[in-house]
């Protein structure tokens, strides 16, 4: 008897598969595409400017097998559901699949739930529907808008500067910025200024500022200055001239959109962007928990929206009422800041409010529990009432100089049960009790001398929060934007801030000069602003980049004629070359950086970049060094090689196997740990 043909659900992850899959039960089938099937080719343009811009799609290179596959469980198949990420691209993907599977676009073949759980994607399966093809225009007209200035303006730049370098619609408006930072902080001029303070000590010290002269804000130029104040001072008395005191509440947080998420695992985990969306990824799509087998953590980790379900408000409410008491729950309303294009999904928050972060701990990596607690955190202070302090004003008077200081009492902490601020630095500032009229006497009154300060350099959080702010790119496209700028030498990282190189500059420059609407962040905000209505159905995508086209197409031949070929200098490195005898530079190529004979082409001499890694070889006691194989791996080897040839894949420590004595290795996947590297012994740690 032939058994009854099976549901095939395709979704794009292996642990998404397996996660769904479990959900289902055997009635269904549960594949995974891996990601776009389809997509532009990446050797030519892949769009036909003479025929409307209509993209030349292909099968991805490498996929062909999984389409094989896919189109033989399709046929085998009663149903076929695409269940896709709930956005833009996840809809592009679903319309990709559609088209190689032969699938009538006007059944309803899409399904979408916004967090991987057994009821949402039970539900989510029986209310199947069309696949939204203004969703699918406008991940089309963005990828076609980028194709057309990346694949244009990046050779031109290899033609007049060098090989490798690229530009972008986002990564380039984006280095305009770090640039414009740079160029205000080169240009700054610190300007110097006096800050006096007074100590006074009743009961407890307690310190004030001189803040007013006459009732108006006072600004201490120089010395001469201060000094003159402070002899006024010392013929005056001191009294408490007004008291302020005033409950105030600090109301908690929103709940977390992809970008909000970026930036505070940025400044509370040291996560950079990547990372952080990485985990959320697997966060979404399913951990092993023990007990429950696989279980989504979290909802659908790219979203612009602050708004919750009323099933998920009603369970956090009811969390936190059983938890921790009626007073700690809250009624807080949190808008949007723009348009609802993506409040189809909810913000951020964990899928199941009950499983606290230190319940599951154990089944998650370090990385993940991190993670998964900041989000469970602040989604749950997000529904709770706000922290309350008796917050007291203090002015102190003296003739017509008036000192300020404050402090603060927590009365009630409200959200802060569950989720910390920054520090806040008046949160225990108690001052001793005070009246009005009261006299003090002054322990000590001095003024020191500061500098106005420069603006800070980006730092990858702090880029994110601009780009939003500007409304350039979309919140899946910032974890990609500082890697791709890091990677082309644009910029560089110093500890945690981002430094333009010159190359940096000399390609921001080209841009201005060449491409001012690229870069011009008013310009890419209205852009966003226009494939946005594409979404909404109130453009069609192909107008928004025939618009665009037509002066683009006049810059970029304007800018092959105008601009001249540029000479990027080569550093230097100190060593000679051992052919010719020519100094030696540092270069830059397909694989990174590399060491060549500055008189190439007569001398083509080339060296690899030598990193150490501060652990000795084994065999000879010389460092080993990391390299870079010809077709551009990382490993790592003996510096004393070819005498030596003691080598290694993965990057060796200054620690022995306890069971062989050969060198432990660190070895990444979902986290770093450690295994010996001899072949033939299995120790782990």
């Amino acid at each position: 008897m032939a058994s009854a043909k099976k549901i095939l659900v395709i979704v794009e992850s292996p642990s998404k598969a397996k996660t769904i899959g479990k959900y289902l039960g055997s009635h269904y089938k549960v594949i995974a595409s891996v990601g776009h099937v389809r997509d532009l080719p990446k050797s030519k343009l892949g769009i036909d400017i003479e025929n409307d811009f209509e993209p030349q799609y292909i099968s991805i290179r490498g996929k062909g097998e999984i389409i094989k596959e896919l189109r033989k469980e399709a046929k085998k198949a009663s149903k076929v559901y695409l269940a896709t990420d709930p956005d833009r691209e996840g809809e592009a993907i679903s319309w990709h699949l559609a088209h190689l599977l032969d699938l009538d676009p006007d059944m309803p073949c899409r399904v979408v739930f916004n967090e991987i759980t057994k009821s949402t994607v039970k539900e989510a399966i029986k209310h199947p529907r069309k696949i939204d093809l203004h969703l699918v225009d406008a991940q089309q007209a963005r990828r076609v808008l980028d194709r057309l200035v990346g694949y244009q303006i990046s050779p031109l730049l290899w033609r007049k500067v060098r090989k490798g370098l690229s530009a972008g619609r986002v990564q380039s408006a984006a280095l305009k910025i770090i640039c414009d930072r740079e160029k205000e902080i080169q240009n700054f001029e610190p300007k110097e200024y006096w800050t006096i303070t007074a100590d006074f000590k009743k009961e407890k010290t307690f310190s004030a500022k001189l803040a007013e002269y006459k009732k108006r804000k006072l600004t201490i130029a120089n010395k001469e200055e201060n000094d003159r104040i402070l002899e006024e001072l010392k013929k005056g008395e001191y009294q408490v001239a007004a008291l302020n005191r005033r409950e105030r509440v600090k109301k908690p947080y929103a709940p977390f959109t992809t970008s909000s998420l970026q930036q505070e695992a940025s400044t509370k985990l040291n996560f950079n962007t990547r990372k952080t969306m990485m985990i959320a990824q697997q966060l979404y799509e399913g951990v092993e928990i023990k007990g429950q087998g696989t279980t989504g953590l979290i909802t659908y980790l790219r979203t612009d929206s602050v708004r919750i379900s009323e099933e998920a408000k009603a369970a956090a409410l009811t969390y936190i009422q059983e938890t921790f008491g009626a007073e700690y729950a809250g009624k807080n309303v949190f808008s949007n800041k723009k348009k609802d294009i993506q409040d189809a999904h909810e913000a951020i928050r964990p899928s199941n409010v009950s499983l606290e972060p230190d319940q599951i701990k154990d089944s998650l990596t370090l990385d993940q529990f991190k993670l998964y607690r900041l989000i469970w955190c602040r989604f749950m202070a997000s529904q709770m009432s706000g922290a309350r302090f008796d917050h007291l004003q203090v002015e102190i008077q003296n003739g017509d100089y008036t000192f300020k200081t404050s402090g603060s009492k927590l009365l009630f902490d409200g959200y802060q049960k569950v989720y910390k601020d920054s520090i806040d630095e008046e949160r225990d500032k108690i001052l001793p009790s005070l009246a009005e009229g009261e006299r003090l006497e002054a322990e000590n009154v001095s003024g020191e001398q500061n500098f106005t300060q420069p603006p800070s350099r980006y730092t990858e959080a702090s880029l994110v929060k601009e780009l939003e702010e500007k409304d350039i790119g979309r919140p899946s496209t910032y974890a990609p934007i500082v890697g791709t700028l890091t990677e082309r030498k644009y910029v560089t990282r110093q500890k945690k801030s981002l430094v333009p190189t010159e190359l940096g500059f000399l390609v921001t420059g080209l841009m201005e000069d060449y491409f001012k609407e690229i870069v011009d962040v008013n310009f890419t905000a209205e852009m966003e602003d226009k494939l946005d209505d594409v979404e909404l159905n109130e453009v069609q995508w192909k107008t928004v980049i025939r618009d665009f086209y037509g002066p683009f197409e006049k810059e970029l031949e304007a800018a092959d004629a105008a601009i001249e070929k540029v000479k990027v200098e080569d550093q230097p490195t100190g060593e000679t070359c051992e052919l010719c005898g020519r100094p030696m530079v540092l270069k830059s190529g397909r694989f990174g950086e590399f060491i060549a004979c500055s008189g190439y082409p007569e001398c083509r001499n080339t060296k690899p970049v030598v990193k150490s890694i501060d652990v000795k070889c084994p065999k000879c006691g010389k460092d080993i060094v990391a390299r870079r194989s010809k077709k551009g791996r990382v490993f790592y080897g003996c510096s004393g090689y070819p005498e030596c040839d003691q080598s290694y894949w993965y990057k060796p420590v200054n620690k022995k196997c306890p069971k062989c004595g050969a060198l432990l290795v660190e070895k990444k996947t979902k986290t770093t740990s450690l295994a010996c590297s001899n072949a033939d012994c299995d120790y782990k740690e």
